[in-house]
């Protein structure tokens, strides 16, 4: 999957004119979708995503989940619920090495299906 661009703008200052606290992060290693489970941190989301393992003693399949952290550009707003796509980057914190790269569904568009 191509993103369109492999560079993400980070807080303060545009590419155009970068300040101190400019530093682009570069997206390498996976892509993963899930769904924002928490937004109390700044510039931090938690993104949970559910998959499907097979369990060959019992020859059936089970639920997991994973929370990744992952960083927030200033310019992108969420909310709990929203789906995003998030990449793999530098470490950026002891816990982050993810950034948030697109938003692909937001919350309040999943109740007005009519």
């Amino acid at each position: 999957m191509a993103l369109k661009t492999n560079i993400i703008k980070t807080d303060g200052g545009s590419a155009d004119q970068p300040t101190d606290s400019y530093r682009p992060l570069s997206i390498r290693g996976s892509v993963l979708e899930g769904v924002v489970a928490s937004t109390s941190m700044e510039k931090t989301v938690i993104v949970e995503r559910e998959y499907v393992v097979f369990i060959p003693k019992y020859e059936r399949y089970m639920k997991r989940r994973s929370r990744v952290p992952a960083h927030v550009p200033s310019d992108m707003e969420l909310e709990v619920g929203d789906q995003v796509k998030i990449a793999e980057t530098r470490p950026i914190s002891k816990t982050k090495s993810h950034v948030v790269v697109e938003i692909t569904k937001h919350a309040s568009e999943k109740g007005e299906q009519t």
